[in-house]
């Protein structure tokens, strides 16, 4: 059962059910309240007497030149593309911290301003993966209070969604000591999720970096709420698309073999949806309610007419793009050029134009045509980026993850730059990168 804040309370106080804790944390010392979190992860991980298992530093190919490279190589912040609504998605994991004489906490709060500022401008979600804080590990009450008061409403304004996986007695305890000191509108953010299955409806699941550790504490949970062992977490079979199905199933299935203009205009982003938006501030940043997106899905999959006219708003045809985009089974530049794009920031400035272009002209035709359809879009766009603010950069940032991907896994963080600087060479010198080459007589 996935648990909003809004059930902790009633009428602005804390709820019933929570105020046994909420008392307990007025009395009780917060070292009591670090042993009884302590005490109830060991019983459930089978750890106590002996240290957490942390994973080992891996910095996911990550340069040693990185400004915070002695916090991030510890792999505690993933940003991995975006969840099922279009928002940004970061994963911060708490077993990933090492022990505090090695973590200079205050280099992590850094680090983390550092790695949200480049998505701050645009709605995100935050996941939490609370197993795995110890005492070891554990930054100080005063450290979390300084925390809170430096991320200010640029930070706070545009995260959508913060999901508390796995929480404990002691994050709901701290949840409440803060409760004071935070808006409700910002509280309505939170969300505690008991079993990482509850993720599934609201972030895609299959691309997120789940820690062993996390996982084996999961499987420990169910087993305990069954009484036996954990049967694993199965993916439910596919089921076989529908004839006119347009999300989920691959670029040659949803054109039907076409890769005409005409067909290809047909897909999400005929440019008539945005005509009248594209000066828009923000254009492709934002998200829209879930239940739009969910509509118009079904209209598509459905074979139905769509009309974005209706709902009067630019952003809503940007995150369906950005959602056709993100489900496609493999991704609209396919797996094969992924160390190629990877490659693109060890290129010479000068030859990095003609690097992207052998790249686009390996992909398959049908790829091929409709990334040229969309990157000439998403330029019309950019023309627009004195009004808009969406330079090249900047869109390149909010689309990349949704044109690659590799096979296993989701993006590191590593990854996030040679990604964005191929999108924004495709979109900025579209002319030169699809222009036809001519072929010697």
């Amino acid at each position: 059962m996935v648990v909003r804040y809004d059930d902790l309370s009633v009428g602005g106080h804390v709820g019933s059910k929570w105020w046994p804790w909420v008392h307990l944390s007025l009395f009780l010392p917060l070292s009591e309240l670090k042993k009884d979190d302590e005490e109830y992860e060991e019983e459930h991980s089978g750890l106590a007497k002996r240290p957490a298992s942390l994973p080992a530093p891996s910095g996911g190919g990550l340069d040693s030149s990185h400004p915070y490279y002695d916090v991030a190589r510890h792999g505690i912040l993933k940003v991995i593309g975006d969840d099922n609504y279009g928002r940004k998605l970061i994963v911060f994991s708490s077993c990933c911290m090492p022990p505090s004489h090695q973590l200079n906490h205050q280099r992590l709060l850094e680090y983390l301003k550092y790695t949200l500022d480049q998505y701050v401008e645009m709605d995100y979600t935050v996941v939490y993966f609370h197993y795995g804080l110890r005492s070891s590990n554990k930054p100080s009450i005063r450290w979390l209070r300084s925390a809170y008061a430096e991320f200010g409403r640029k930070y706070k304004k545009n995260l959508k969604a913060l999901y508390v996986v796995h929480p404990t007695n002691f994050i709901r305890i701290v949840w409440n000591i803060f409760h004071p000191f935070i808006s409700h509108k910002f509280g309505r953010k939170l969300t505690y999720v008991n079993y990482l299955a509850e993720l599934r409806e609201h972030v895609p699941y299959q691309q997120l970096v789940i820690p062993p550790d996390v996982l084996r504490h999961d499987e420990r949970l169910r087993a305990a709420q069954k009484s036996g062992p954990a049967p694993p977490l199965k993916t439910p079979p596919p089921r076989p698309p529908l004839p006119t199905q347009q999300f989920g199933v691959s670029l040659k299935y949803s054109t039907a073999g076409d890769c005409s203009p005409q067909r290809v205009s047909g897909l999400m982003f005929d440019p008539h949806f945005f005509c009248p938006g594209l000066r828009t501030e923000g254009l492709f940043r934002r998200s829209v309610r879930v239940q739009i997106i969910k509509d118009i899905q079904k209209l598509y999959n459905l074979g139905k007419p769509v009309s974005f006219q209706q709902h009067g708003d630019v952003h809503v045809p940007a995150v369906i793009l950005k959602t056709f985009l993100r489900e496609l089974p493999e991704p609209l530049l396919t797996f094969a050029p992924y160390q190629q794009v990877l490659d693109i920031t060890g290129v010479e400035s000068s030859l990095r134009v003609s690097r992207c272009k052998q790249i686009v002209e390996s992909l398959p035709e049908h790829n091929r045509e409709v990334l040229k359809y969309l990157v000439t879009f998403l330029h019309m766009v950019s023309v627009e980026s004195i009004v808009n603010k969406m330079s090249p950069s900047n869109l390149a940032c909010v689309l990349g993850v949704n044109l690659l991907w590799p096979p296993k896994g989701s993006v590191s963080l590593s990854a996030l730059a040679p990604i964005n600087v191929f999108t924004e060479i495709l979109i900025e010198h579209c002319d030169a990168v699809f222009r036809e080459s001519v072929p010697d007589r």
